[in-house]
């Protein structure tokens, strides 16, 4: 079957390995763990820095098989937690001639082809820009370059190799000017966010960011940020008054 011309929508996912190691490698990775803490918890016990000194105490204490075995238990179900959060937290991309899908953490939602102007990584985050140059999609991937790159291409969608407004960002410092009314603010609490590792608040501050016209990009917490097309027009109310006549008599 075939769309537009351009076939089948793909899809871009981490695969049958991914999911393996996650429900196999990070079960037999906790069991393993839980097996060596409960054998080492006595030596542990004994060094006057290590946490916890009570609860290793209380391993210690355990009769053998039913400690190892515990700890094998314990490992295990930590690393089916894991498994789990990561099942959840990988993110889908189902690319067509019309509209791509994404899906992450149970949540799916789409992007109409005819609203993107440019689609791109930037680092390990896929971009898509809209007609604005304002971003549409920003999510942190795994996923494997090559195989997004051909998946866009294939479809005919707007790739690029690199951000077209890369040389656009500046680096924000507090009362910095240019930015529109009101985001110096919400930069100095989406600073302050960043700094505490509050993802989903300095997530929601940079949609606030958005309205204002204002599009960030982050580096070691630092932020850099750039204008939409329309917040960088020049404002009746900005432009420069002409001087007045003076006359000279």
């Amino acid at each position: 079957m075939t769309v537009d011309g351009y076939g089948a929508p793909t899809v871009v996912d981490g695969g049958a390995a991914e999911l393996a190691l996650l429900w196999g490698g990070f079960p037999l990775l906790g069991a393993g763990a839980g097996w060596l803490l409960t054998a080492g918890a006595g030596w542990l016990a004994e060094l006057p820095w290590a946490p916890a000194q009570d609860l290793l105490e209380l391993v210690a204490g355990l009769p053998d098989p039913q400690a190892s075995i515990g700890g094998l238990a314990v490992g295990a179900l930590g690393g089916l937690v894991v498994a789990a959060i990561g099942t959840a937290e990988r993110l889908a991309v189902t690319v067509g001639a019309e509209r791509v899908g994404l899906r992450r953490d149970g949540t799916r939602w789409e992007v109409q082809r005819r609203e993107v102007r440019a689609v791109f990584l930037d680092g390990r985050e896929l971009v898509l820009l809209g007609p604005d140059d304002e971003e549409l999609v920003r999510e942190k991937s795994d996923l494997a370059p090559d195989r997004l790159r051909a998946a866009f291409r294939e479809h005919g969608w707007p790739w690029a190799e690199a951000d077209p407004h890369r040389d656009a960002y500046r680096r924000w410092v507090p009362g910095l000017p240019g930015l529109p009314i009101g985001a110096d603010a919400l930069l100095r609490a989406r600073q302050r966010a960043l700094d505490d590792d509050r993802g989903g608040e300095a997530r929601e501050l940079r949609g606030e960011l958005a309205r204002c016209g204002v599009v960030v990009r982050d580096e070691r917490k630092r932020q850099y940020w750039r204008l939409t097309r329309s917040a960088a027009r020049p404002r009746p109310e900005d432009a420069t008054s002409p001087e007045p006549e003076v006359d000279g008599r």
